[in-house]
């Protein structure tokens, strides 16, 4: 059933979720939701800081380390775009909550599987079907945390729930030293992915608690559940002076939106916003892919460091998840423009520097690990606000899939083409061919920051339907 309207409602859903007082229920919301991005983490850090391992003799994998940081990486991201399409039209049209349970069981099986590896085209297999789950998680995670915190909080939430990827790839850097060193070559990596499994159950456990969008329960007919939980949530807050809102939707409900409409909606009625969220989730992905995915054989080609690179890559893992945690109320309280467009600009700039010093060849180890904190610090704030942005500046019933799309879009292009080029340019061994893969990353953010400086959207404080208004609203009767 595709746009078919099953009635018509008005609500106070919206604002009374808007007005509510920050909690330990928002607390719980943020724990079972927001600490996938640690799963991720994990992942791209342990596979990237392994890489030199996989490929020594005797690690059970006929494999290179080219191809862990080129075509592992790169099919990993492949099942990331492909799942966040799949899994965020299912979000859209069956709920947040059936979606991030699903994409988390995805998520688990396939790592656990990544553990038993036999072969390189097995390898090669999970880490598509990982990054398949990962991929979902991102639509479905995103739509439902942005309609559960209150629009004052949501800028500075939302980003350092996204920035809290780099809590993941810090715990993973420093795992991999002992498993590298104190456990023999065919036994550690496979430890080292049983670990995200035992993680990633103990997301599970908190997340079963976690509800569906009211959001979605009313403009998809079941309005009497969603006051029902908000009651709930109000319930558990203990709030009981909290004054009933003035504001109200009217909502001509349907049981789905018409992918037809969805895609109208995205390239008709928002174009500029469009190529908005185009922009900013290229220009962070290729800045990213330009760093991380190749960190390790960075090190190993250049230093000749292949067994502590998890210490380094700590290092300016900590740092990504500084930038957020220190800046992200900017987000709301400067704006969203001055601050997307600062971070985007200013991180790009400072690559650019650092691909001049590495050409130059003046730095070592450990300074280029402290120019990488730095340009990463300002990167990942910016990096998390492309989430933010492109889930609140569309239409509630096109949210998951918007941001599926944008992440499929983006990443594909950075995420995909990076690490195939990038490693090519660094396994070269000449200073100048990396320095060329920084300098493309940091040219490409200083172009999407451009154009966040043109084309962004003031939403800080604002509620979702008056950032977007809702497909199905309809006039209000009195």
């Amino acid at each position: 059933m595709s746009d078919v309207e099953t009635g018509t409602v008005t609500t106070k859903v919206p604002a009374r979720l808007d007005r509510l007082p920050w909690s330990r229920w928002h607390w719980m919301i943020v724990i079972g939701l927001g600490t996938v991005w640690i799963l991720d983490g994990l992942e791209v850090t342990i596979v990237g800081n392994l890489s030199a391992q996989l490929a020594k003799p005797g690690s059970g994998l006929d494999i290179t380390q080219a191809q862990v940081a080129g075509v592992a990486a790169a099919l990993y991201v492949a099942g990331a775009c492909t799942g966040a399409l799949f899994f965020g039209w299912l979000t859209d049209r069956f709920g947040r909550k059936k979606l991030f349970i699903i994409t988390l069981v995805v998520y688990l099986v396939a790592t656990l599987l990544t553990a038993f590896s036999f072969s390189a085209w097995w390898f090669f297999l999970f880490r598509f079907m990982t990054g398949f789950g990962i991929g979902g998680e991102y639509a479905a995670i995103n739509s439902a945390i942005d309609e559960l915190i209150p629009s004052r909080h949501r800028g500075r939430i939302d980003i350092i729930i996204n920035g809290s990827y780099w809590l993941g790839a810090a715990g993973g850097a420093l795992l991999t030293v002992p498993l590298l060193n104190d456990l023999p070559v065919n036994i550690g990596w496979r430890v080292a992915f049983g670990l995200g499994v035992v993680l990633g159950l103990a997301i599970l456990l908190v997340r079963r608690h976690v509800p569906e969008s009211p959001r979605w329960l009313f403009i998809h007919g079941k309005d009497r559940e969603a006051e029902r939980l908000v009651d709930d949530i109000e319930e558990q807050i203990g709030k009981h002076d909290l004054r009933e809102p003035e504001q109200s939707i009217t909502i001509h409900q349907r049981k789905s939106i018409g992918f037809v409409r969805i895609a109208h909606t995205m390239v008709a009625l928002y174009p500029k916003r469009t190529v908005l969220g185009l922009s900013l989730f290229i220009g962070q992905a290729f800045l990213y892919n330009a760093i991380t995915f190749g960190y390790a054989q960075i090190l190993s080609t250049f230093f000749k460091i292949d067994t502590h690179t998890g210490y380094y890559f700590a290092v300016i893992a900590v740092g990504n998840f500084l930038g957020p945690l220190l800046l992200g109320h900017l987000f709301d309280t400067v704006g969203r423009v001055p601050m997307i467009s600062a971070t985007y600009i200013g991180s790009g700039v400072l690559l650019l520097g650092t691909a001049w010093l590495f050409n130059e060849g003046v730095l070592t180890a450990v300074t280029l690990t402290a120019c990488w904190s730095v340009v990463l610090f300002v990167a990942s704030a910016g990096a998390s606000s492309a989430y933010l942005t492109v889930s609140e500046i569309f239409p509630m019933e096109t949210r998951a899939m918007a941001i599926a799309f944008f992440f499929a879009v983006g990443t594909a292009a950075g995420g995909i083409a990076g690490p195939l080029v990038f490693s090519s340019l660094v396994e070269s061994g000449v200073p100048g061919d990396t320095a060329l893969a920084f300098s493309i990353g940091g040219i490409i953010m200083i172009a999407a920051g451009l154009v966040e400086v043109f084309l962004g959207v003031k939403a800080e404080r604002k509620g979702l339907e008056d950032i977007a208004a809702p497909l199905s609203t309809a006039p209000a009767t009195t």
